[in-house]
Order: structure tokens, then C-alpha cells, then sequence
């Protein structure tokens, strides 16, 4: 079990959002941060702390105006953490060697793959022959219907067809070498974790995962840790001290050290 530290960039500036209040229209979120520092100070801070695997995430839609700033500030956090992090916002064939190439360590793929509300095996292939499977991450963020979690895409506003289930995460596993998965509904909004879906991970475990959504303190990682069975890695972001929150995150990072040595 790790802490996956986090880079939100959205309008050119690291920022806590509310996922699922994003909207491209007017390039508007619900904010509950907004960092006076640029993303280049959080990937420092990461790499000087030992913390690997953590992911930047551009929440501007490439014809945003706001795009070219935020990429600029995920550019600058890959310079600072090069091999460091992973990489995800608008990833697709055509760039995901580019960002390989400036440092990021995997890229992070969502609505590329999740296309018209199903699986794209082509552009599944596709990117799948650019990085590999070893330098690809799936992100398999999902909200709640009827009982199961459905994965979504285009900043988490439209639902697919495809539930996460074991099945599918069997079959996708054989493409890439992790998944990032943001239980939606809690997202931003500091109200406890998805028990329901860390336990499902946990059970149907095949390559490491982190979970995202709705940490608010050192009870929730306890119970991200009981009901992922101890496999599933975290991250938070809106609760923690650096992103404006209440929760340490010099405690969280002591703590993992002292549990894994």
C-alpha cells in the first residue's frame, strides 16, 4: 500500500476541483484550492520525499484557451520529477510518446480508450503499440448506477457502457501495468471513501491500483487498507495540509516510511 501524490493543473494553475462539477464551457469548476505555487514545487517536494508513481493531470480540454498554460505548468512538473510521475489528461497515440519523452514515467488514458460509450479495441492497440504495456496506466474513474460503478470519461461527465467488474479488469490488465480509478461521486467532496469499490478492487486484484475519492483523514487509508485487503495504493488531494485541507501530509508520508521498512 503507497501514497500516490497528485498535480491537478486546470486554467493554467494547481488547483482541488470538484471532478464532477468540471465543465468545458467557460473552462469552470467548483474549486476548493487554488495553489499560489506552480506545479514544478509539488513535483519537487514529491521527489525529495521519495514518492514515485503519483500523477499530473491537465483538466483543460485541448481547445480550451486555457490549455497551453496548463500544459506548460505539467511540462514543468516533468522536468522537475523526470521517470517520477505519470502523466493524463488527453492522451492518445499520436502524443503519448511525446510525453514519455519529457520525463513522465507512464501515461494515463481515458476517453481515448473509452470512446462512444464502450471499449476501443483499435485505439486500444494503438496506443498499447506506442508505450508498451509497461509505461501505460488506464484510468477506470467510475460513478455509481444501478448498483455498479460504470467508467466514465470526458472529465467524468458522460457515463460508458462498461462497468468495472473482474472480467474487465482481467482483460485490460493485459495492456497495461496499472489503473488509476476516482470514485466520482465522492471526489472533491471529503465524504469518506467507496467501501463498496475498494473492497471489489481489493478482491479482484491483478495489477497495482490506486484509488482516489473522498479521503478525509487517517481513517479512511485504514479502511482503504482493510477493504483493498492491503493492496490498493491511495491518493488524496483536497483533505491534505499542502492543498489548503486538515490532514498532514508530512504525517502520511512518515507514516508509510516507518509501515514499509
Amino acid at each position: 500500500m503507497k501514497f500516490r501524490p497528485c498535480i491537478d493543473i486546470h486554467n493554467g494553475k494547481v488547483k482541488q476541483v470538484v471532478g464532477s462539477t468540471i465543465v468545458d464551457k467557460g473552462d469552470k469548476a467548483k474549486e476548493n484550492f487554488v495553489s499560489e505555487n506552480g506545479a514544478a514545487y509539488y513535483a519537487d517536494m514529491y521527489k525529495n520525499d521519495g514518492l514515485t508513481g503519483g500523477h499530473i493531470i491537465l483538466l483543460n480540454h485541448k481547445d480550451s484557451d486555457y490549455y497551453e498554460a496548463t500544459k506548460a505548468q505539467a511540462l514543468e512538473a516533468l522536468d522537475a520529477f523526470k521517470g517520477g510521475m505519470q502523466i493524463g489528461g488527453g492522451i492518445n497515440s499520436d502524443n503519448a510518446e511525446y510525453y514519455l519523452n519529457r520525463g513522465a514515467s507512464h501515461v494515463i488514458v481515458t476517453s481515448y480508450v473509452f470512446s462512444g460509450g464502450r471499449i476501443d479495441y483499435d485505439n486500444l492497440k494503438k496506443i498499447y503499440s506506442v508505450t508498451g504495456r509497461e509505461h501505460l496506466v488506464l484510468d477506470l474513474s467510475c460513478r455509481k448506477k444501478e448498483g455498479e460503478y460504470y467508467i466514465v470519461t470526458d472529465r467524468w461527465q458522460k457515463f460508458t457502457d462498461v462497468a468495472v467488474t473482474k472480467d474487465i479488469l482481467e482483460e485490460l490488465s493485459e495492456y497495461c501495468s496499472e489503473f488509476l480509478i476516482h470514485a466520482v461521486d465522492v471526489e472533491g467532496k471529503n465524504s469518506g471513501v467507496e467501501k463498496q469499490l475498494t473492497k471489489m478492487l481489493g478482491e479482484n486484484y491483478t495489477i497495482p491500483v490506486t484509488y482516489a475519492g473522498g479521503i478525509r483523514g487517517m481513517e479512511d487509508i485504514e479502511i482503504i487498507k482493510e477493504y483493498g485487503s492491503g493492496r490498493i495504493d491511495f491518493t488524496i488531494g483536497s483533505a491534505l495540509d499542502i492543498f489548503g485541507g486538515a490532514l498532514k501530509y508530512r504525517e502520511i508520508v512518515d507514516m508509510l516510511k516507518i509501515n514499509n521498512n
